[in-house]
């Protein structure tokens, strides 16, 4: 069983940054892969970004108003801790973000996360 807690999120200027953090429980958080997701109003909830349990490979959602350049997912097992730095951030990428985390190798899918946080509201103003 793991516990995510996700902090970091508030309202910025487009252009601007936030880190968000994602806190796990459990000794086992070094095993799993971490994904971040997001749900915008009226949309699904979308994949971000994932990191491998060794946080040696990385992947980045790749769809219009893409994320990659822009935001970078890492982690720290020691700490049991997953983040996502995101700059230059835009209006559209106003959503509640959340952290998740699967026992085998992720995926981009919802389906594919075992565990999730209760999410990071991100508000980005024009």
């Amino acid at each position: 069983q793991v516990q995510l807690v996700e902090s970091g999120g508030g309202l910025v200027r487009a252009g601007g940054s936030l880190r968000l953090s994602c806190a796990a429980s459990g000794r086992t958080f070094s095993s799993y892969t971490m994904g971040w997701f997001r749900h915008a109003p009226g949309k699904e909830r979308e994949f971000v970004a994932r990191i491998s349990w060794d946080g040696g490979i990385t992947y980045y959602a790749d769809y219009a108003d893409s994320v990659k350049g822009r935001f970078t997912i890492s982690r720290d097992n020691a700490k049991n801790t997953v983040y996502l730095q995101m700059n230059s951030l835009k209006p559209e990428d106003t959503a509640v973000y959340y952290c998740a985390a699967d026992k085998d190798r992720g995926g981009v899918g919802v389906q594919d996360y075992d565990y999730w946080g209760q999410g990071t509201q991100v508000t980005v103003s024009s």
